[in-house]
């Protein structure tokens, strides 16, 4: 069973003999369980066609369909971050919400938030600079909220940064460090 199989059997969008092994031996075939729909997404300013469940979450399409591995699977229940991916302006995660969800949004990922002429972001080139990562998986969540956070609030203090990012969890401990790079991003946007 490959990876893209995998990932489709474990969200229900169809069954073979191998998820299912009682179902070995015996002569019927067994049919996909599940519609799939074509959707055009507005994903990082291009429109992209996928073909997916309706109930497929927006992660999935994402890395699996779209091969844009920013935003990651952590929790799988909205609390960690790791997927979070940018609803026009909001922060959202996209590992419960359902693709058929966000076909009139414009969803960015941290690839698209690459400047045309392959800049950084300045939240990202903050990131850097500061060094602001050790494993880097809560590093999508952390970027795009800083973003979500600076499109609302250019000049934010730190409780602000602080609540901006409560839905990012890091084991690694940089929270100091973001903390610090959204302070120099805010500046350097500023200017």
């Amino acid at each position: 069973m490959s990876v893209q199989e995998g990932n489709r059997k474990e969200t229900g969008q169809w069954l073979s003999f191998a998820a299912y092994p009682f179902a070995a031996g015996r002569s019927i075939f067994w049919k996909r369980l599940s519609m799939e729909t074509e959707f055009t997404l507005q994903v990082n300013g291009q429109p992209r066609t996928v073909r997916a469940d309706p109930a497929t979450p927006l992660l999935y399409v994402l890395r699996d369909d779209l091969g844009l591995n920013g935003p990651k699977f952590g929790c799988g229940l909205q609390q960690c971050g790791s997927c979070m991916v940018l609803l026009d302006t909001i922060a959202w995660p996209s590992c419960q919400l359902p693709v058929a969800n966000v076909q009139n949004a414009a969803i960015t990922t941290l690839e698209g938030l690459t400047r045309p002429d392959g800049s950084l972001h300045p939240v990202q080139q903050a990131f850097v600079n500061e060094q602001a990562a050790q494993c880097g998986y809560c590093l999508n969540g952390m970027v795009i909220s800083a973003v979500a956070l600076l499109t609302v609030h250019p000049k934010p203090d730190e409780q602000t940064i602080r609540n901006a990012l409560f839905r990012v969890l890091c084991r690694c401990g940089v929270h100091s460090r973001a903390l610090a790079a959204i302070k120099k991003a805010a500046d350097s946007m500023e200017s």
